[in-house]
């Protein structure tokens, strides 16, 4: 029986430091793509692809986010919009948790970075998928060269996860599968967040809590996405995004 998903948790609390002075007064999901902000793009996608809820969790300049948010719910009405703070910018572990409290009751949800970008036509293949398999959770992956800017991911034939590696050094990932940053879960995800350690990085991330689920013989999976795919983690990943998204009313 397919499950009803209808809510989506957007992560917006990072800065974007790679993109050097270009988020020194504007976090990273508020730069221009094509006119609109980079998570305006997301958003649209999403509520295109049947989701009616979106909780946003804020962090850096908040409240440009916030001012974003609002506006958008005005321009779409029929979609809510919950923003909420990460109160500690510890990770995205750490900004999922802060989501809790909204996700009350709801059997399965979807999530991701508010801060890449695809190709439109993913977002609708993926929803299909989570509201119809089965899975503990379920990842997007899409083909890198090198996956160490993200996260290699090991799957099987059948795109059933077996390993999660964060960041690898540049060279030695033995895969081309990389993490891109949307996911569908139930609240059997909190229950790892919680016991999350910080990586070393300092930080509470999610790919921990999802490394921890494949050990733990929870049903992970993959679905591969298609055409067009961008974390928009440097200036030229930012003028390649712009050079390929049209404007509003255009796009592809």
């Amino acid at each position: 029986m397919a499950a009803e998903i209808t809510t989506a948790v957007l992560l917006a609390a990072g800065r974007g430091k790679r993109l050097g002075t270009l988020t020194a007064e504007t976090p990273k999901p508020m730069l221009d793509i094509a006119g609109s902000p980079l998570i305006s793009h997301i958003a649209d996608a999403l509520a295109a692809a049947g989701l009616t809820h979106f909780i946003v969790v804020t962090g850096y300049l908040s409240e440009q986010i916030e001012g974003w948010a609002k506006t958008w719910q005005r321009e779409n009405p029929e979609i809510k919009i919950t923003t909420v703070r990460q109160p500690q910018l510890n990770g995205t572990g750490g900004a999922m948790l802060a989501a809790r409290a909204h996700l009350a009751g709801l059997p399965r949800f979807v999530f991701g970075w508010g801060d890449i970008l695809m190709d439109r036509a993913n977002y609708p293949r993926f929803i299909h998928h989570a509201r119809i398999d089965e899975y503990d959770l379920m990842l997007a992956v899409n083909r890198v060269k090198d996956p160490f800017r993200g996260a290699a991911v090991y799957v099987t034939r059948h795109m059933t996860v077996e390993r999660l590696d964060e960041k690898p050094a540049p060279g030695t990932a033995r895969t081309e599968w990389n993490n891109a940053g949307l996911f569908a879960t139930g609240r059997i995800i909190f229950d790892y967040l919680a016991r999350l350690e910080p990586s070393v990085r300092g930080e509470l991330e999610i790919p921990g809590a999802i490394a921890q689920m494949i050990a733990d013989g929870r049903v992970v999976r993959a679905v591969d996405m298609r055409g067009f795919w961008s974390d928009v983690g440097t200036p030229e990943d930012l003028e390649k995004a712009r050079a390929w998204f049209k404007p509003k009313g255009k796009r592809r």
